[in-house]
């Protein structure tokens, strides 16, 4: 069967083509959807992708995840669908409440980018299996709100319930409590992260520093995961 994976394209959504290259590198077929429509046009999985959406207004992701097909994404999510945010899809899943907590400003006001060194935490998810838990990727990260929040009790409960899917390992770029990057929901369907795993695909296009494993192609194992998992379903 071949795999069919649809990126959602918001206003302001800068990544989606990437997001769609990254699929097609996985051997999976992107399918292109509009944030107006109710139609996720019989996909198998879902991606978030990064950006502005909405120009960033009230906080970020919180315009987007009230667009019509996020109706669509949750009914989804719920009934087991692969669904992955990334970064400002990541802060959309946050505010449509797909997963728990909130994204504030970096705790040094200043956007960051760099290629930044993960932990997986989870490797029981559609988007993390074909990694080993307690690996260490190097993943590019860019972004302005990508400081992690949460009370007390939820952070406690995240640990204890194994949902940080990844945690920042050097350094903390944005001061996100507990060095949480990116988290996965209890069924483990849906993973959002705030670093950009589509622009890690190919060899000599992502990160290539002493500090990673020289190929740059860390972030294609999410998509490659999404794959296996909805080829494992459908059998």
């Amino acid at each position: 069967m071949t795999v069919r994976v649809g990126v959602i394209t918001f206003p302001g959504s800068l990544d989606d083509r990437d997001a769609q290259r990254a699929v097609r590198m996985a051997g999976a077929e992107p399918v292109a959807l509009w944030h107006g429509s109710h139609d996720l046009q019989g996909v198998d999985a879902l991606v978030l992708p990064g950006g502005f959406s909405y120009g960033d207004y009230l906080r970020s992701g919180a315009i987007a995840a009230l667009s019509p097909i996020m109706a669509e994404v949750k009914d989804a999510a719920a009934k087991g669908m692969p669904v992955l945010g990334i970064c400002n899809g990541f802060q959309m899943l946050v505010e449509a409440h797909l997963l728990p907590g909130g994204l504030i400003r970096n705790d040094h006001q200043h956007f960051v980018r760099r290629d930044q060194r993960l932990t997986v935490e989870n490797a029981d998810t559609a988007w993390t299996s074909e990694f080993d838990a307690g690996q260490e990727i190097v993943i590019p990260l860019k972004n302005g709100e990508g400081g992690y929040i949460a009370s007390e009790d939820t952070l406690d409960r995240l640990e204890g319930e194994g949902l940080v899917a990844f945690r920042y390992a050097g350094v903390n770029p944005n001061g996100s409590l507990r060095d949480i990057a990116g988290l996965t929901n209890a069924a483990g369907n849906v993973v959002g992260l705030m670093p950009h795993p589509e622009h890690a695909i190919e060899a000599g296009f992502g990160p290539d520093t002493n500090a990673a494993m020289r190929s740059g192609v860390d972030g294609l194992d999410f998509f490659t995961s999404a794959v296996a998992a909805v080829t494992r379903v459908a059998a």
